[in-house]
Formats: C-alpha cells, sequence, structure tokens
C-alpha cells in the first residue's frame, strides 16, 4: 500500500534532524566559513520551502542543502529525511519514488550517489578485533523452513502428450 508518508513529519524536526547530520558544527556559509547568524534570510526555495540565506561577509547565498548530496534536488526536508531513511532500510527505488512522490530518475540518482560516497568512505584497514561476528548481516540464514508438502505430478492430458511427440523428431 503506498500513501503519502511525508506528512507525517513535521518538516521542523526534518530541518533539525538534516541540520544535526550534515552540519554538525552549525550551518555555516561554504565560501567564508561565517556562521548562519552572520546571514540574512534572503528567501524561501519554492519546492523545497527550505530558507536561502546571503552572507553578510561574502555576498554569497546558501541553503540547508548546499555542497551536500542533497544540493539542486529540490525535495523537502521531509523527503530527504525519509528518502535517506529508505536508501538505508533498503527499500526499492520504485517504493521510494512513489511514497515520496518523487521522480523515479531523480532517487535513483541520489540513491547511486549516496552508496558511492558511503564506500569511498569506509576504511581501507582491517576491522581491529581478533574476533568478528557477521551473523547480524545474514538475518535468515540457518533458518529451517518448513518443507512445503508438493502433491504427485498430474498425468498429462492427451494434448499435451502430443505435443511433446512432435518436438522430439
Amino acid at each position: 500500500m503506498e500513501f503519502p508518508i511525508t506528512n507525517l513529519l513535521s518538516p521542523d524536526e526534518s530541518e533539525q534532524w538534516i541540520l544535526e547530520h550534515f552540519h554538525p558544527q552549525g550551518l555555516r556559509c561554504p565560501w567564508c566559513q561565517s556562521p548562519v547568524e552572520r546571514a540574512n534570510r534572503f528567501r524561501v526555495t519554492r519546492k523545497s520551502k527550505l530558507p536561502v540565506y546571503r552572507c553578510r561577509d561574502c555576498k554569497h547565498i546558501y541553503n540547508l542543502y548546499t555542497n551536500t548530496v542533497l544540493q539542486q534536488h529540490h525535495l523537502t526536508p521531509q523527503q530527504a529525511v525519509l528518502l535517506l531513511r529508505g536508501i538505508l532500510k533498503g527499500e526499492t527505488t520504485n517504493e521510494l519514488a512513489a511514497e515520496l512522490e518523487l521522480n523515479y530518475l531523480t532517487v535513483l540518482t541520489l540513491r547511486r550517489e549516496i552508496q558511492q560516497n558511503a564506500e569511498r568512505l569506509q576504511p581501507e584497514t582491517p576491522v581491529p578485533d581478533l574476533e568478528a561476528e557477521s551473523d547480524e548481516l545474514f538475518q535468515n540464514a540457518g533458518e529451517k523452513r518448513s518443507k512445503v508438502r508438493q502433491s504427485p505430478p498430474a498425468s498429462p492430458s492427451a494434448r499435451q502428450q502430443a505435443a511433446r511427440s512432435r518436438h522430439l523428431c
């Protein structure tokens, strides 16, 4: 069942989550590193409803998505948070696009970029522990399933037997 899940999140809480995770030192001008307190609120974007700031020091404009993977994609904060959640949960691109009311190619592009960034940021060093458990990775490994009873194969009809005999030669 698909329904617009973005209505379940608060825009302010989503903005706060993005701020905490994408800008842990606080939102700053990407050009001169002035804090957002030194900027003027310039406007609010039409699609994503994000405030855009103009830096008083260098006069550049920026918003919450500037210099992130979400830049230039016009997602609302709720869509951004739920997209990241869905990618991390392993939901399909089709499901995410339908649930978040986004274009399939937009979701696919963002998914690939996020996954490439995650792969690039993986450490090259081996795991420091002498023992590593991986059973959580394989949730269904070793589970015993109940055997499904199979009924004996039905005898083929006369028509099926005749069709098989024609193809033998």
